[in-house]
């Protein structure tokens, strides 16, 4: 079983100081410039290549103590199944105890896509269309809220989710992912 795995962290939980004002005829949805923060939360998710299915958590904060709280739920969502887990040279994924965690559960094993690569990871794709479809343009007036909000997005996702497809074929991805800088400014 192959996921993408990553973090999307400081997802702000913004409120309107005024009510949007509504589609009209020949109006377009009004809102204010200025917003009220109640907050953060990160989402953890892990995306099935094969299905597009998203297994997901939101946590407070993004430390190596709720990346592994993610992984024992990963582990105990896909049991008996060796998965292989792309994700990010992000610094909680090499953290010591995370590396202790892994010799401790030799069926799951950590693919990481190389510096400045995340594209490469397929759970960025989902994001981007959670970011568009469900969180920017959201008003919520707690932490809470944005957290249901997320959850009940993804598990509308997860009823019609399909396999993401690359538009290119392995060697343009490849080439791309191991190009070489072209830059010699020096800085």
């Amino acid at each position: 079983m192959v996921l993408c795995l990553n973090e999307k962290s400081q997802i702000q939980a913004l409120d309107r100081t005024q009510p949007m004002l509504p589609l009209g005829p020949g109006l377009a949805e009004r809102r204010t410039h200025d917003d009220v923060r109640h907050g953060t939360t990160t989402l953890l998710a892990a995306l099935e290549v094969a299905t597009g299915k998203v297994t997901e958590a939101c946590y407070p904060r993004h430390r190596h103590e709720e990346f592994l709280r993610f992984m024992q739920c990963i582990a105990t969502a896909y049991p008996r199944r060796h998965l292989h887990i792309i994700l990010d040279n992000y610094g909680t994924h090499r953290h010591p105890e995370v590396k202790r965690w892994l010799e401790r559960h030799p069926r799951i094993h950590l693919h990481f896509t190389p510096t400045g690569a995340s594209w490469l990871n397929m759970v960025e794709i989902f994001f981007g269309i959670i970011t568009r479809q469900a969180i920017r343009r959201g008003t919520f007036t707690s932490v809470r809220e944005l957290v249901q909000a997320i959850s009940r997005y993804i598990k509308a996702w997860n009823e019609l989710c399909e396999p993401f497809a690359w538009a290119k074929d392995a060697d343009a991805i490849l080439a791309k992912a191991n190009r070489q800088t072209t830059s010699f400014a020096g800085h």
